[in-house]
């Protein structure tokens, strides 16, 4: 059965920036793991004037090129509205209006930059002087970044921290005791890499035999902890404390520039190769054995969860596509349903070849996130209803932004519904 249910009473709280997702190419992300989010390359507009400071006569006159940029993640304790580039090609100056970022109703910084020649170029990022440049997370000094431009571009930064806010720079611990690290760089042999492994254990949890069920959540920075988190956390750790039928919840970190491809099973022609697959077969041949090992979880399918949102919410779908035997129940937030051309027939074709109807799958979307988010979360969800027939919710927040404050108010209403299933 499906219900679709609108929100008209949850408390949210709007943040510095909006999380989508969209990238080329991710790079210079330097600083704290709590900016981690890649926003999406759409409804920016150029200005031609830019070009003359960006021409170098060490390239021929036919290589020019359309350069991007895109703030990726901002320190969560300073809200701005001016961010220029200061460089080598502008004669460092930190306050040039023709190098100012642009600033969109969701509060993404992004300039477009036309006829850019063939070369490298050194700069930095300044609020509007020397005395508000960039640095990292500890407020302390950045040597310059460096972009090499050989075609048309799209860089996202991190800006970890500014000059002039120091020790700010520095976000408090809001974890959970429950919270701890299983591993700070657990194995990804599917992957060939490592990836950070947050754990919530139950209050309880130590003084009894009880066995848990297990909920694996994507984008570990962002659930438990302001410290690592891109602009607020989920407070995930905050709502399990406050039940008394709370799970095991294991959070994976996302892998920075590696993220794109580790949430998306498809190869495209924007983003490459798609690593979705290896990543689901990491968690479900690797991670889980290793959890269900260490601790005293209910290991059966009915008792494994899988949820994420954004990026972390369309991987969170394909789990279920493609493991219906290992995930009983999937939340899905927000998914970047965007990133496949062509989503729908393949949701199709998957639901229609493995039985899914005893799944449980519980949609989200926010009425103020990006055109057709809406009407996708609801398209996807009556294909999959129809195909096979699982328990099936979809919740809507009409004043909803793309953002850590709706997912958390949301999660709490799907872990109300999973435990009154």
């Amino acid at each position: 059965m499906l219900s679709i249910m609108v929100a008209g009473s949850l408390a949210f709280i709007n943040f510095l920036t909006a999380f989508s997702t969209g990238l080329l190419k991710t790079v210079f992300a330097a600083g704290c793991s709590r900016h981690n989010r890649i926003f999406s390359d759409t409804h920016y507009k150029d200005k031609t004037t830019w070009a003359q400071s960006l021409q170098k006569t060490t390239a021929p006159a036919h290589a020019m090129h359309t350069v991007k940029i895109y703030i990726a993640g901002l320190p969560a304790f300073c809200e701005t509205d001016a961010i220029y580039l200061a460089g080598d090609f502008n004669a460092w100056n930190a306050q040039d209006e023709n190098f100012r970022l642009q600033k969109d109703a969701g509060g993404i910084f992004s300039i477009a930059i036309p006829m850019v020649d063939t070369a490298s170029y050194a700069f930095k990022f300044t609020r509007g002087s020397w005395r508000t440049t960039e640095t990292d997370c500890e407020g302390n000094y950045l040597p310059n970044r460096i972009i090499n431009i050989e075609a048309d571009s799209i860089f996202n930064f991190t800006i970890a921290g500014w000059k002039d806010h120091g020790s700010h720079n520095r976000i408090p611990s809001t974890a959970s005791p429950q919270v701890h690290i299983f591993d700070a760089a657990f194995k990804m042999p599917q992957l060939g890499r490592t990836r950070r492994i947050w754990v919530y254990l139950p209050k309880g949890y130590t003084g009894s035999l009880k066995k848990y069920p297990v909920l694996y959540m994507h984008d570990g920075q962002n659930l438990f902890d302001d410290a690592t988190a891109f602009a607020g956390e989920w407070g995930v750790d905050e709502t399990m404390d406050a039940l008394k039928n709370a799970c095991i919840v294991v959070g994976i970190d996302n892998g920075g520039i590696q993220r794109m491809a580790e949430y998306n099973p498809n190869s495209t022609k924007q983003f490459g190769p798609g690593e979705g697959r290896a990543y689901l077969a990491f968690v479900v041949t690797t991670l889980k054995p290793a959890i269900d090992k260490q601790y005293r979880t209910r290991a059966g399918r009915q008792h494994t969860y899988m949820a994420g949102s954004s990026m972390g919410g369309l991987i969170s779908l394909y789990a279920g596509l493609f493991y219906p035997e290992v995930f009983a129940v999937l939340g899905i937030f927000s998914p970047s349903f965007w990133v496949k051309p062509g989503i729908m027939a393949q949701v199709k074709k998957l639901a229609n070849e493995t039985h899914h109807g005893t799944q449980k799958y519980f949609f989200y979307a926010g009425g103020q996130e990006a055109a057709g988010m809406l009407t996708d979360v609801q398209a996807v969800a009556a294909a999959i209803q129809k195909a096979a027939n699982p328990e099936m919710t979809v919740l809507v927040n009409p004043a909803a932004k793309h953002n850590e404050a709706a997912w958390g108010a949301a999660f709490r209403e799907f872990y109300a519904w999973i435990g009154n299933r």
